[in-house]
């Protein structure tokens, strides 16, 4: 069996039904759309510089993008593990030693630019939070991002830039922003573009 039998790349409902559970936790339900994996994860740091040093000196990540600090307050920095343009992001400005409380968000990519809209129909269905809709900056993903009941930022989207084997990524005057998941990012259905 080959890794597209096991996981097929549909947008029909998903069955995501859980073995039962002696947790007395709900099953899960029939949903619009398939969380293909966790994305990209956020954190907070009290020093910028020491955590990129980490990252990419010790683990390996490469920098894609870098945010001033007149663009995102602590600065931020755009890390990579694969061709994705990006699987950890640091933001700087955090007052102090972790206090297990410095992750910002963390996102979820789906398979198609319409199961982004159907995730965000169904959350405005069910009253949760959102907090943004559109295409961000770095990246250029469209994405919907909400909280969940505790208030934790959490993000679906579709069409992340990749990253070639060159290391080159979208120049930043190619960056196209647009607060709103429908219109202007509706014309771009082809899914994630490579930096050239």
């Amino acid at each position: 069996m080959s890794r597209q039998d096991r996981h097929p790349r549909t947008s029909e409902a998903h069955d995501t039904s859980a073995r039962p559970s002696s947790t007395g936790l709900a099953p899960r339900r029939i949903v619009p759309f398939r969380i293909r994996k966790i994305g990209h994860v956020v954190l907070r740091a009290s020093n910028l510089r020491k955590s990129v040093d980490f990252y990419a000196g010790i683990l390996g990540f490469a920098i894609s993008d870098v945010y001033p600090e007149e663009m995102v307050p602590g600065g931020m920095v755009f890390m990579r593990c694969n061709p994705d343009h990006h699987g950890v992001a640091l933001v700087g400005g955090m007052p102090g030693p972790s206090e297990k409380r410095e992750l910002h968000h963390f996102a979820f990519e789906v398979d198609t630019l319409d199961e982004v809209f159907l995730a965000r129909k169904r959350l405005r269905e069910r009253g949760v939070p959102i907090v943004f809709e559109g295409r961000r900056r770095a990246g250029v993903q469209i994405a919907v991002e909400f909280l969940d009941p505790d208030g934790h930022h959490l993000e679906i989207y579709w069409g992340l830039d990749r990253v070639g084997a060159d290391g080159r990524v979208r120049p930043e005057d190619e960056w196209r922003e647009a607060h709103h998941a429908r219109g202007r990012a509706r014309k771009s259905t082809a899914g994630p573009e490579r930096a050239s």
